[in-house]
């Protein structure tokens, strides 16, 4: 099996009109219902992806085998509710659904000292749907997501059809660093770089610190950006609570300019800690800590 992430995430373009059409004709409940069998698929033909998550339960949260099991199960299931919700609050249902803001100060100090700031977050819970939030502290947030681009186009362009035209810039990550230039005149321009800090592409810079009491490979950028820039870094979570809630947690990593190990141990720390409150919401189906045999 692949030890690394491989860019890409599992799904098909049918996939997603089945779910859209429950959602907009049917209701929200009703992809839910369907979920439970899609869950249930994923768990006995997503062999990778099964066998690395059962690991995370088993390995490195020590659950029994049997509850690690069931817990395969759960991940999946509310893995596709986060999908679900997404697609349904970008295409205006956002007012049935409820959130909680946790250090919200933190995010409105970034945009009252207007240098621009860096958010680093993780695949757990549903980030992508930070920017509803952050809409809602300022009417001229902007924000711009640095990426790879390497999920499927042709899923994308249908999510992009069917959802309401993002706010969200995307800044693509390039081998010549060009990127470098774009994330500055972001930053000059008070927007907000939001990045993830947790899946290690191959062949590129990696670091390495332990996560869950197992060493494992981190992406560098996000890191080397966070601690070169002259701008504050914040840790940011949007966790799934019930069917229709949400939390966002938001915490500023106290730690010095240029101290790349140092925010990477604030970020594992973040990061173990978010986990510890919501263990099934680890999104990460690969060979994270690389502790798998092939």
């Amino acid at each position: 099996m692949a030890t690394e992430w491989e860019g890409k995430s599992r799904g098909s373009v049918l996939g997603y009109k089945i779910f859209v059409f429950c959602i907009k004709k049917i209701g929200l409940y009703s992809a839910y219902f369907v979920l439970f069998f899609v869950a249930l698929y994923f768990c006995f033909f997503a062999k990778n992806s099964t066998q690395a998550i059962y690991y995370y339960f088993r390995k490195r949260r020590n659950y029994s085998k049997l509850k690690s099991v069931l817990c395969i199960y759960k991940s999946y299931y509310v893995f596709g509710q986060t999908i679900i919700d997404k697609i349904a609050i970008s295409s205006g249902l956002r007012d049935k659904f409820t959130y909680n803001f946790d250090g919200i100060e933190q995010l409105k100090s970034i945009l009252k000292a207007k240098k621009g700031g860096v958010l680093i977050s993780a695949h757990v819970g549903n980030f992508e749907i930070a920017e509803y939030f952050l809409n809602e502290l300022e009417e001229n947030v902007a924000i711009s997501l640095l990426t790879t681009d390497t999920e499927h186009s042709d899923i994308k362009a249908y999510i992009e059809s069917v959802t309401n035209k993002s706010s969200i810039k995307f800044i693509i990550i390039k081998d010549d660093l060009s990127h470098i230039f774009e994330i500055n005149a972001a930053l000059s321009r008070n927007e907000i770089i939001c990045i993830t800090g947790d899946r290690y592409v191959k062949d590129t810079k990696s670091l390495s610190y332990t996560l869950l009491g197992k060493e494992a490979k981190f992406p560098a950028g996000p890191f080397l950006l966070g601690s070169r820039l002259k701008v504050p870094v914040i840790f940011v979570y949007v966790m799934k609570e019930t069917s229709k809630h949400y939390h966002l947690y938001a915490r500023t990593a106290d730690v010095k300019q240029r101290d790349v190990e140092g925010l990477l141990k604030s970020y594992t720390e973040s990061l173990e800690w978010i986990l510890n409150k919501y263990p099934l919401q680890w999104f990460n189906y690969f060979n994270f800590w690389n502790d798998l045999k092939d």
